[in-house]
Formats: C-alpha cells, sequence, structure tokens
C-alpha cells in the first residue's frame, strides 16, 4: 500500500563547496556600493550603459554586445534611468543612484568563479584538497577581487570561459547514457556563445574547447559500441550551431532596444541610420523611395569612413597650376564634404530634356540609364575628362564644367550602375541602392580618393574619376541619402527650395539581417586611434607584475585601490606552468624510449590537465604578444586562472607532501591580507604604510604626505 512506502530524500552537500562560495560571495559583495565614485574603467563602460537605459544605439568595436546588455541589465533593476555623465575617473555619483546594483552582476559572476575553480579541478579527477587548493588560490587573487567589484567585463568572461570547460568536462565524464547527460554539452554551447558575446578574446577559449571536443569525437567514431551518428550530431547542434545562433540573438536584442539615433550613427550607412529613430531619419522621413528624371538628392561616398562625406561642389575653380607645376582645368571644384550643407544637392538630369523637375508621373532612373548630374546651387554640370586630378595625378580630375571656349568640350554623361540590383530592370531607390556613376566617355568611375586638398581646396577631401580595374569595388559607391522631388525650374525658386524638407510618406525598413551584418562588419574593422596611457603594460610585464593600475584615490586622504595581483600566488603559478612544461619534456623523452613513469590513466590525467590549463594559458595570452593596440594588466587575468587551477593540480601529480602544500597557501594567505587595503579601498594607510606595500620598484602606489 501506498502509505506503508517510506518517503525518503537523499541530499549530499560538499560542504567543503559552500564554505568557499560563502567566502567568494563575501569577498567580493561586501561593500560593494564603496566607494561611491567613478572608478578607472567605469568611465568608459558607464556611458555605453547610459546610451542602453536611452535606447540610444552605439558601437563599441572592443566586443560584442552581450556584457554591455548584462551591465545595463544591472544598472536597470537598480532603477538607473541613464542620466549621469561619465567624464572623469573619480566623479561621484550622486546620492539616489544605486551603485549596488550597477555593480553587482560583475561582482555575482566573480563570486561563482571561485566555485567554478574548485569543481573544475574535481572534473579533471584530482582530489578534494587539489580542488580546495585552486579556489583559495582564485579566492585570495587580489586582482579578481577588484576586477569584480567594479562596472567592468572581465569577471563576466571569466565565468562563462570556466562554466563552458566545467560543463563539457561534466558531459564527457557523464557514465550516464540517458539524454540528461547532453543537458551539459547544451549549457557548454551556451556559455560558449555568451563568452564570445561579451568579449571577442572568448572566442580562443571556444576555439581551444573546439578542438579539444574534435579529437573526443574523432575517438568516439572508432568506438564501435557507441552511436556514432547520435553523438556527432548532438555535437554539432551543441557547439556549434547553437553558439552561432545564440551569438545573431545577442545583436539582435542588442539592434532591438537600440532603436533611437546616437553619436555613432554617421558610421553606419544611410539605410542603417534611417532606421533609427531621430537623427537621419526625421531628414529622411516621408522622402520619395524611387529616384526619378528631375530628382533633388545628395549622394554619400560608401567608402568615406568612419567619416561620412557627401558629393559637394562651391563657387571656386581649381587653381590654373598647382604647386608642382602641372596644369588644371580651371574649372569649378567638385570635392566631398564631411557636413550637411545645401551645396551637398544634385538635380538628376535626362539628357534629351532641358527640364529639370519630374515629370508627373515620376519617370524612375533604372540600372544602366545615362543621366547628367547639375549642381543645384550653381548649376554646373558634374563633369570629367582627361586632365589629371590635383592630388592623384593617376586619376581624372571631377569638375564642374565651364565652358571657357578653350577647345575642352564638356563630357558630362554617366551611367547609372545599381551594383546590389535585384534584377536589370532595377530602379534607383534612395538610401538602399548602391550606384556607381560609370563616366560615359572614359569608362571612369566618380569615386573618393580619401586626400585632402590644399587650402584652396578648403581642405575638402579629393573627388577623382578613376578605371574601375585599378581600384576597389568598395570604394566607388554612392547612396542617396536625401531625396526630394524637385519642383521648380528657375534658379532662384530651386535655390529655395533645396533649403526646405520635403513631405511625402513614404515607409521603409532595412531587414535585420543586413543591419546585423553591417554593424558586425563594422564592428571587426573600426579602427579608432591609439593613444598611450599612463597604465598600459606589455604581456611580458604582467608575468612578472611589473605593473599596477591606480584604479581609484579618495579626494582628500590615502584611500586608494589598485589592481595589484597576490604576488605568492602569482609567481607559484607561473613557476607551476615552467614546471609542467619541464615535467612534459621529461615524460615525452622517456617514454619514447620505452621508460613509463607514471601508468596510462595517470598520463592522460596529466595531458588533460595541460590541455585545459597550459593550453588556455597559452590562447589567452600569446594573442596579446601580436596586438598593436594599448592593453593593460587585467587582460590578464583570464589566462591566469588557469594557471591557478594548475598549481595545485600540477603539486598532487608530483606528490608534494601535504604540510609543504599547506604552507604556500599561508602565504598566498598573507600576502592577499597584507593587500587588503589596496583591493577594497580601505582602511586608510599612512604614508610610511603605503610606501612598506611598494613591493616592486616600478609600481605606482599614490601617497600624500602628511
Amino acid at each position: 500500500m501506498w502509505g506503508e512506502l517510506p518517503l525518503v530524500v537523499t541530499v549530499q552537500v560538499d560542504l567543503v563547496l559552500v564554505l568557499i562560495s560563502s567566502l567568494a560571495f563575501l569577498t567580493r559583495l561586501s561593500c560593494l556600493s564603496y566607494p561611491n565614485a567613478v572608478v578607472f574603467d567605469e568611465v568608459y563602460y558607464g556611458q555605453f550603459v547610459s546610451l542602453y537605459m536611452k535606447r540610444i544605439f552605439f558601437i563599441d568595436d572592443s566586443g560584442p554586445p552581450l556584457g554591455h546588455i548584462i551591465l545595463a541589465l544591472g544598472a536597470y533593476l537598480g532603477g538607473f534611468d541613464g542620466n549621469f555623465v561619465w567624464n572623469r575617473i573619480g566623479a561621484e555619483y550622486p546620492m539616489g543612484m544605486n551603485v549596488w546594483s550597477l555593480r553587482l552582476l560583475p561582482a555575482l559572476c566573480g563570486a561563482l568563479c571561485v566555485p567554478l575553480g574548485y569543481l573544475l579541478a574535481l572534473e579533471l579527477k584530482f582530489s578534494h584538497v587539489s580542488a580546495l587548493g585552486a579556489a583559495v588560490l582564485l579566492l585570495l587573487e587580489n586582482s579578481l577581487i577588484v576586477q569584480s567589484r567594479f562596472l567592468l567585463l572581465e569577471s563576466v568572461l571569466i565565468f562563462f570561459v570556466l562554466l563552458a570547460l566545467l560543463s563539457y568536462l561534466r558531459f564527457q565524464n557523464s557514465t550516464s547514457s540517458s539524454w540528461s547527460r547532453y543537458g551539459w554539452l547544451l549549457l557548454c554551447g551556451v556559455s560558449c556563445a555568451a563568452a564570445v558575446g561579451v568579449k571577442y578574446m572568448g572566442l580562443v577559449s571556444y576555439l581551444l574547447l573546439l578542438g579539444v571536443a574534435s579529437v573526443d569525437t574523432w575517438n568516439v567514431i572508432g568506438d564501435r559500441a557507441l552511436s556514432v551518428c547520435v553523438q556527432c550530431f548532438c555535437r554539432f547542434m551543441c557547439l556549434l550551431v547553437v553558439p552561432a545562433l545564440l551569438y545573431i540573438f545577442w545583436f539582435y536584442i542588442h539592434l532591438s532596444v537600440l532603436n533611437h539615433s546616437g553619436p555613432h550613427d554617421q558610421l553606419m550607412s544611410s539605410a542603417f541610420q534611417a532606421s533609427l529613430k531621430g537623427g537621419l531619419s526625421r531628414i529622411t522621413k516621408g522622402q520619395p523611395l524611387e529616384v526619378a528624371f528631375g530628382s533633388q538628392v545628395t549622394l554619400r561616398s560608401s567608402a568615406s569612413h568612419p567619416v561620412p562625406c557627401w558629393l559637394h561642389s562651391h563657387k571656386a575653380n581649381y587653381p590654373v597650376r598647382y604647386e608642382n607645376g602641372r596644369g588644371s582645368s580651371h574649372q569649378q571644384q567638385v570635392t566631398c564634404y564631411p557636413f550637411k550643407d545645401v551645396n551637398n544637392w544634385w538635380i538628376i538630369k535626362d539628357p534629351n530634356r532641358q527640364d529639370l523637375v519630374v515629370d508627373t508621373p515620376p519617370k524612375p532612373v533604372h540600372h544602366g540609364d545615362v543621366i547628367q548630374l547639375v549642381h543645384g546651387m550653381t548649376s554646373r554640370f558634374l563633369n570629367s575628362h582627361d586632365v589629371a586630378a590635383p592630388m592623384s595625378p593617376h586619376a581624372q580630375e571631377v569638375s564642374g564644367y565651364i565652358d571657357f571656349n578653350v577647345s575642352m568640350p564638356a563630357q558630362n554623361l554617366w551611367r547609372v550602375d545599381i551594383t546590389n540590383r535585384e534584377a536589370k530592370s532595377e530602379v534607383w531607390k534612395t538610401i538602399v541602392s548602391d550606384v556607381r556613376l560609370v563616366h560615359v566617355n572614359t569608362s571612369a568611375v566618380l569615386k573618393l580618393s580619401g586626400v585632402s586638398l590644399p587650402e584652396w581646396g578648403f581642405r575638402q577631401l579629393e573627388v577623382v574619376a578613376e578605371k574601375a580595374f585599378k581600384v576597389h569595388s568598395s570604394s566607388l559607391g554612392w547612396t542617396v541619402e536625401e531625396h526630394r522631388y524637385g519642383t521648380s525650374q528657375e534658379q532662384k525658386d530651386r535655390e529655395v527650395e533645396l533649403h526646405s524638407p520635403t513631405h511625402i510618406d513614404v515607409d521603409r525598413k532595412i531587414s535585420f539581417w543586413a543591419k546585423f551584418v553591417e554593424l558586425q562588419w563594422k564592428m571587426l574593422t573600426l579602427k579608432q586611434e591609439e593613444s598611450e596611457h599612463k597604465y598600459s603594460s606589455s604581456p611580458v610585464e604582467w608575468i612578472t607584475m611589473k605593473t599596477n593600475i591606480a584604479y581609484w584615490l579618495h579626494t582628500s586622504t590615502n584611500a586608494q585601490i589598485h589592481l595589484i595581483g597576490n604576488l605568492v600566488s602569482w609567481g607559484v603559478a607561473h613557476l607551476s606552468m615552467l614546471a609542467y612544461q619541464l615535467l612534459a619534456v621529461i615524460y615525452l623523452l622517456r617514454r619514447r624510449r620505452g621508460f613509463k613513469d607514471i601508468s596510462d590513466g595517470a598520463w592522460e590525467q596529466f595531458v588533460r590537465l595541460g590541455c585545459v590549463c597550459v593550453g588556455s594559458w597559452l590562447v589567452n595570452f600569446v594573442p596579446f604578444l601580436l596586438m598593436e593596440k594599448t592593453i593593460f594588466l587585467y587582460h590578464y587575468l583570464p589566462a591566469l586562472c588557469y594557471l591557478h587551477l594548475l598549481t595545485p593540480t600540477l603539486l598532487e601529480h608530483v606528490h608534494t607532501h601535504l604540510l609543504r602544500y599547506r604552507g604556500v597557501l599561508l602565504y598566498v594567505f598573507l600576502c592577499f591580507w597584507t593587500f587588503c587595503p589596496l583591493t577594497y579601498g580601505t582602511p586608510e594607510l599612512s604614508a610610511s604604510q603605503l610606501q612598506r606595500l611598494k613591493w616592486r620598484d616600478s609600481w605606482d602606489i599614490l601617497y600624500r604626505r602628511q
């Protein structure tokens, strides 16, 4: 009977895991609102959080959007409205601002990294003592604590990478044949997508994990006892398809939330800008979609990045002779101007008609049509001829034609080539169409050279005509950005018309996929100017911790926060890495000679330890040796975590005495405790006490003399 059956619930609790998790939350979350001021890179990430709160579009070339989404979520939960100016480090937060909520999610991720380290050591099949050692090293690492307690992303990245590794090892070590085993593999794929979505550096750990998974899959293929098709399909879906879909999903959230015009609009195409509320969309809303003969347009160069510019002319001629003695046509200058201006307007003219107005109904311009371009304010025809351009003598000059009666006839016919057309009869469309203007007489293509003109050209950008096979196609395109149907035939009436907006309602959208591809490409290719920073450092300096970073200094006392690592654990970690490599060489040489110092099971464990810890350290460290960008000590923290996992597990492998092991942890704790005032910014130390903490002459410890 049911009443005779006992109800038994068995719960296994790892008290060590509970203890280290509690200590991790204590060290990362205690006094999280202190200091109540902007700390170091909070001034950088905070501005993006404010833009998120106001749903304003932005581009951050340092990484995909998931990291910003997570930081913005913490701000949203705390009621932050985005109304704070992130203009300097040390600026005080206002009284009503929930600083604790702003910093909560990075701190939670940083705290969870400690138990993840413990569980990872166990999944590598080392003892609970080694797992405890790894957790303690992560727990007492001053630099990890500092980086976790503020509005920064390194702790979030480390959390997802460690979670991905743990999930995969759990999947691999699981002996269960049930489908629940694949839940760990799915979690691994989700974590990989999140790691790459936070920072591009997460990609190297993802690729390493894919390499390990590929080797494991190859071994599965050779095992006849397993269902190969199911195994390979699940790995393919969870480790490739799911991460790719989630990566795209992060951008979908990003673009859905940030739908208002912002400071980075000008970096995007006209179509992208027009899809945002405000900004260009206010100008282009209601514009006619189809370009017709008689249309008044502004033409933006597709090559004008990162600063946009528009085809432009003005009442100034090329000099008769340039500084190098070469002659010119002395006709009206045509340039590319990086500002909105009435002189950016051109009229699309039918060569067979004299009218400069749109017919009723409008006659659209199609791919392959021959047109003339008339400058709206000066009525000069866009012209090119066999005269060398002023700054690019290998290309043709482009000008506004003036008839000087010197046997230089007008050559002002241009053929419309719509490069992104869907069919031969494609109509030229506002914002959507990418157009090449081919000079009929010479087959040269109108393009932006990108060279600035001298003073006589007002430092505007040079426009030339050049043979298409000589240049990259991406520099040849032009897009109609602003557009109206012209109604004024007389010049004075037309000038008034060019200053007025248009009000014809036309709905125009750009697909998510088009926006995703453009934004992704822009993030990968956008190069911001790199400037030297006081606290920038080289990767070699990270290993010896020759450098530190002053994150915050109290305005009137010696209270301060520094990014400084735990010198003892830092040194032991790098010695462990060298010891592993030396031991691996010895093992390989002796096994080659037929000597097996350890069993095959221990050797397999040793190799797996190297793949996870040493391999992860290498892929997270070596790329910085090849980078030319400004880098800082905190970039090393993901790599450092793997060495902290390596240290106790390697000590166990070489059968280090437990007493000696405890001694190492004791020194680690003493070093952590010594630098706590610089980790938490409290208690305040005297100048003499701060001087005693300057263990290395290269450290920049700040203090005020009393």
